[in-house]
C-alpha cells in the first residue's frame, strides 16, 4: 500500500524510509543464511523481498525531495551489508559460520518485529490507531506465524524464535485495534 501511495501521489509524504531500509537489509542476512545453509525456501522468498524492498527504496528515493539524507541512509545499509559479508566470510571460521550468521539474523529479525511497539505509547495516549497500520499487522502475523511453522518443521531455532515475537506484536497491535475503534477516534 506504501508504494501505490508513493505512486498515486508522486509524495513520499507520510510514509517512514527506515521500514524498507531495514526490512531489506533482514532479507538481505536470511538471503545469506539461506545461500549458507542451502535451504531453497529462505533464499527464493528473501531474494523476492530483497527486491521488493530495493524497488520501494528506489522509488521512494524518486519521490523524495530530499535525497541526500536517503541515499547517505542507502550508502550506510550497503556498507553494513558488505561488511557483515566480509565478516562471516573472512573472520568466522565455517564451522561456526551458520550459527553466527542464524543468530546475528534472529536479533535482527526481532528488533525488526518489535519495532512498531514504538508506537505503542502514541496510541494509548491518543487512544486512536491512526499511528498503525492494518494491513502490515495481517501480513506481519501471516508471515512471522508461516515462518515459526517452517522453522519448527526444520527444527531450526535461527527461523522459529525471531518469529514469534512477530506473532506476539501482531496480537498486541490486534488488541490495539479492537481496543480503539476506528469510529471510537477523534478528528484532530
Amino acid at each position: 500500500s506504501d508504494l501505490h501511495q508513493m505512486l498515486a501521489t508522486k509524495s513520499v509524504e507520510n510514509i517512514q524510509f527506515l521500514p524498507f531500509l531495514t526490512t531489506d537489509a533482514n532479507n538481505l542476512s536470511w538471503l545469506g543464511y539461506g545461500c549458507l545453509k542451502g535451504d531453497g525456501t529462505v533464499i527464493t522468498v528473501n531474494a523476492i523481498g530483497a527486491a521488493l524492498q530495493t524497488l520501494y527504496i528506489l522509488v521512494y528515493l524518486y519521490y523524495s525531495p530530499a535525497k541526500r539524507p536517503v541515499l547517505l541512509q542507502v550508502l550506510l545499509l550497503l556498507a553494513v551489508v558488505v561488511t557483515g559479508c566480509g565478516y562471516f566470510t573472512i573472520l568466522v571460521d565455517t564451522g561456526t559460520r551458520l550459527t553466527h550468521l542464524g543468530l546475528f539474523c534472529s536479533v535482527f529479525t526481532i528488533s525488526m518485529y518489535l519495532s512498531p511497539l514504538a508506537d505503542l505509547a502514541k496510541v494509548i495516549r491518543s487512544k486512536s490507531t491512526r499511528f498503525l497500520s492494518f494491513p502490515l499487522t495481517v501480513t506481519t502475523l501471516v508471515a512471522s506465524s508461516s515462518w515459526t511453522l517452517y522453522g519448527l518443521q526444520l527444527h531450526d531455532p535461527y527461523i522459529t524464535v525471531p518469529n514469534v515475537p512477530g506473532i506476539v506484536t501482531s496480537l498486541v497491535r490486534f488488541w490495539l485495534f479492537q481496543r480503539y475503534r476506528p469510529e471510537q477516534e477523534k478528528p484532530y
